[in-house]
């Protein structure tokens, strides 16, 4: 009798943890930027994907804000929480702190938004499950994930006509 398999719980958040390593360096000694971005995109990713049950694929990143360096050998967290969600895209806010082993002091060290959309078998934008933002926290951060995405397409020229 093969075992029954339960379906997986649809859950709107998702902590990354890991230690910053020599390789993820830049030129001052601190983690290089891409990587951070690199991490962010993952967590978001497992975030969306989870989420809609879908593969995925970003969309648009905003107000990527840097606010201070991950020094090597800290412990990283990168949390990712679904705050949006339209007909066939997920707004993920990320936040990604570092902690000192040694002294356990953790601080914010980069924030944004990015957005993913779900995708069909033929790489198709697919309907996503609805979601509705329910404390306050939820709704201010769902509300800027909406102004971010206004001035995105205020600030991004159309394309050239063909």
């Amino acid at each position: 009798m093969a075992p029954s398999v339960k379906p997986a719980r649809r859950e709107r958040e998702i902590t990354l943890r890991f230690v910053a390593e020599p390789m993820d360096l830049n030129m001052y000694g601190n983690v290089h930027g891409g990587s951070v971005m690199k991490w962010i995109d993952q967590a978001g990713y497992a975030c969306a994907a989870g989420w809609s049950g879908r593969p995925c694929v970003t969309v648009y990143v905003g107000g990527i804000r840097f606010v201070r360096p991950i020094p090597v050998g800290r412990l990283v967290e990168v949390h990712a929480r679904l705050v949006h969600v339209g007909r066939t895209s997920m707004h993920v806010a990320i936040d990604v702190s570092s902690r000192d082993l040694q002294t356990r002091r953790c601080e914010a060290t980069t924030h944004c938004v990015i957005v993913f959309v779900a995708l069909d078998e033929a790489g198709r934008p697919v309907a996503v499950p609805a979601w509705k933002p329910k404390t306050a926290r939820d709704r201010a951060l769902s509300r800027h994930a909406a102004r971010l995405m206004e001035f995105g397409r205020k600030s991004v020229p159309p394309p050239p006509a063909r």
